[in-house]
């Protein structure tokens, strides 16, 4: 079977390796993101983002700046938080398996 550049295979339950990833280490962040009871300003905006991030993946086909800015929201948010490093480093290389964003890409060469 031919595969379009670019395009991932999906696993046996039909779901793309690349979305699965995704949703755990959101899943995760969310969760450790929970459990730090310590307050801090953009604690709200990093909940929405990861809750747009995980509703992104669940479509199935996200855009990859629309995950790059959620991405740099959360990272602003959570940054500064070493609790969370590990977790935020989870969600930015599940991201990054959708490949550079379209600013990034050189596009094709003549």
């Amino acid at each position: 079977m031919l595969r379009s550049v670019g395009q991932r295979r999906v696993t046996g339950e039909g779901v793309d390796p690349r979305v699965a990833e995704l949703r755990s280490a959101v899943a995760r962040l969310r969760r450790e993101l929970a459990a730090h009871r310590v307050e801090f300003t953009d604690r709200g905006i990093a909940e929405d983002e990861l809750a747009a991030l995980d509703a992104m993946a669940l479509s199935g086909a996200p855009e990859v700046r629309r995950l790059r800015r959620s991405l740099l929201l959360v990272a602003g948010c959570v940054g500064s938080v070493s609790a969370l490093a590990e977790g935020l480093a989870g969600v930015r290389r599940a991201v990054e398996l959708f490949g550079p964003s379209p600013a990034q890409d050189p596009g094709p060469t003549a």
